[in-house]
């Protein structure tokens, strides 16, 4: 299972773990990721995707999964979900 966001490619961060005596030990820092069901409107369909709580925050702020995939730069979608975002330019780019 990896660790990354389909929606905005966060993956887990490397880092210190500082004790109180100021000995650093390696960490990690996961994203917050959780199995979401987002509902595409222009498609019509929901889809079941891995994504950071604060991209489930960015897709409400938005507008919604369509409006949040329009928005997205390419290079950071995963390919399943970049398949979503061209099948979806079709479908409003055929009802224009």
């Amino acid at each position: 299972m990896a660790f990354r966001c389909d929606l905005t490619g966060k993956r887990p961060q490397v880092g210190h773990k500082v004790s109180h005596s100021n000995h650093k030990t390696k960490r990690r820092f996961f994203p917050n990721l959780r199995n979401v069901t987002l509902i595409s409107d222009a498609l019509g369909r929901s889809f079941r995707l891995r994504i950071s709580a604060n991209a489930l925050k960015t897709v409400d702020h938005r507008g919604g999964f369509d409006a949040f995939l329009m928005k997205a730069d390419d290079t950071q979608l995963a390919p399943k979900v970049l398949e979503l975002k061209r099948q979806i330019v079709k479908k409003l780019g055929e009802a224009a």
